[in-house]
């Protein structure tokens, strides 16, 4: 037997590059396969058994059980687009295995990696501004193509895209392109519901006093952010006279409280915290709806959309004048048995909507509501910065584009502005192959296409195989959703290909 020789200028010194990008290449088959309109779903099979089948990019890498650092790198990057845009995780990842692939090709023929990501970063920014320019401002909510945007995010469920877009009518563009705003919270799911969109607030939530009347109009609100309790006294102050007598003062005072709440005409109170078994008699007497526990979010999105101020506990002892200043106001609280839920609407500050999502169970159910997330999420880009032509087709032009810039490209980053040119084609072609179609001869044929043309439009029909304009078709995608995927895979793909060695870390001594 002979001992190996090994080369230290030969595939050893890549070693460590070589494994992160099969890694890397282990998570894109994973969700390259639901990329396009023939894209296929995943399944994901939970340790008791459960299932979800999906073929939302971002929930397939959030629910993967992963240990290898690169691969987690790269889930990381999904986690960051769908925080930015709320849409095209699966885009994201396919970008940025294609990036790594091309430029760990670069790097095993001998181009250094600092040279490769460096033209990757240059060529990355030049794309992205390539798609700004390219991108067509969304004429209002009734522009077609923003229902086309919808559909296409919402994966062809037409009656999804009617909600989204009926959402969003309710809240209008201006409010819609707030950054503050994330639109695709405003969806929620239920396997008892039917499609709805609630011009309001829907609330996760039972009202503690079931027994009464659930219904209430023009309805005071009171927001505590404590709770709705007498004033405490020390437990060892209680076996004193003093502090006995402390206590049953505190206890008057709550009531006397309580009494005032209710001579304020509110007719509706949620606390973050518990509430004494004596309030909640004695609002329950009187008819006033009273929430405990309630989550800092939603109290927080009640008080936007009534115009409540919420309270400390020891604001309670306020003047009823001052008091009212903090109280909001709805046309109308109701609890819906149904779907356990509480309806808040005409809140009298900032106008909020509900997107209802119902299927026949909660499997599907939930799918659905991540379709109209994705739809959301992907309108609201829109508006906030246009469309372009989908199906991969104006990455295909923006590759043209970059293939002129790299003729004057004279050092070595040329190979990586190579890497980012072939990894703009990838979309394309990955589609095309979900299809059932040869992807050289098809990305080949719209690039040539849309060179005689000079054009962007110009893609691959994936029922027929034949070239289309894709904006005549009304396949858009938002210009948000391609720049920040684009700047997300060439960031990740510039680390990876930066790493030259991978060591594990000793234990941290516990506290």
């Amino acid at each position: 037997m002979t001992q190996k020789q090994i080369n230290p200028d030969g595939e050893e010194r890549y070693a460590t590059l070589t494994n992160n990008a099969g890694a890397i290449r282990a998570i894109c088959s994973a969700v390259e396969g639901t990329l396009g309109p023939k894209g296929l779903d995943t399944m994901l099979v939970g340790p008791q058994g459960e299932v979800i089948i999906t073929n939302d990019g971002v929930t397939i890498l959030e629910k993967m059980d992963v240990t290898h650092p690169a691969a987690r790198l790269l889930i990381q990057v999904a986690h960051a687009q769908q925080e930015q845009v709320g849409d095209g995780t699966t885009t994201a990842t396919v970008l940025a295995g294609a990036l790594l692939n091309e430029g760990v090709a670069q790097v095993m023929k001998g181009v250094p990696a600092a040279k490769v990501v460096r033209g990757i970063e240059q060529a990355a920014l030049l794309a992205a501004e390539s798609l700004r320019r390219r991108s067509i401002p969304v004429e209002g909510l009734d522009d077609p193509l923003l229902h086309r945007t919808a559909f296409i995010a919402g994966r062809e469920h037409a009656d999804i895209a009617r909600l989204v877009i009926e959402a969003a009518q309710v809240l209008g563009p201006d409010r819609l392109r707030d950054p503050g705003l994330v639109f695709a919270d405003a969806v929620t799911s239920h396997e008892k519901a039917g499609n709805e969109v609630w011009p309001g607030l829907l609330l996760h939530k039972k009202p503690m006093n079931m027994q009464m009347e659930i219904d209430q109009e023009d309805a005071r609100v009171l927001v505590l952010h404590d709770a709705l309790e007498p004033d405490p006294v020390d437990e060892e102050a209680l076996s004193t006279e003093l502090g006995f007598r402390q206590y049953m003062e505190n206890k008057e005072l709550f009531r006397a409280n309580l009494k005032k709440l209710a001579e304020l005409g509110i007719k509706f109170i949620a606390a973050d915290r518990g509430v004494h078994q004596e309030a909640e008699q004695f609002f329950t007497d009187l008819g006033i709806m009273v929430l405990q526990r309630v989550s800092k979010a939603d109290l927080q999105l009640i008080c936007e959309h009534t115009g409540a101020r919420p309270l400390k506990r020891i604001g309670l002892h306020k003047t009823k004048d001052d008091l009212s200043r903090y109280l909001g106001l709805a046309l109308k609280v109701s609890y819906d048995e149904k779907i356990s839920r509480i309806r808040v609407i005409g809140g009298s500050n900032i106008p909020m909507v509900t997107i209802i999502v119902g299927a026949s169970t909660h499997e599907v159910v939930g799918e659905r509501a991540r379709i109209a997330k994705d739809a959301a999420s992907a309108v609201q880009a829109a508006l906030r910065g246009g469309y372009l032509p989908g199906g991969g087709a104006v990455e295909i032009a923006v590759a043209r584009e970059l293939e002129r810039y790299r003729e004057t490209v004279k050092d070595m980053e040329a190979f990586g502005v190579e890497a980012v040119i072939q990894a703009l084609r990838k979309p394309l072609a990955q589609i095309v192959v979900n299809a059932g179609f040869n992807p050289l001869e098809k990305v080949e044929q719209a690039k040539a296409a849309q060179l005689a043309q000079d054009t962007d439009r110009i893609g691959i029909d994936c029922d027929t195989g034949k070239l289309m304009d894709c904006l005549e078709q009304g396949i858009v995608d938002p210009a948000l959703v391609k720049i920040h995927a684009l700047k997300a895979a060439s960031e990740v793909a510039g680390a990876i290909l930066r790493i030259h060695t991978v060591i594990k870390m000793k234990s941290m001594p516990e506290l």
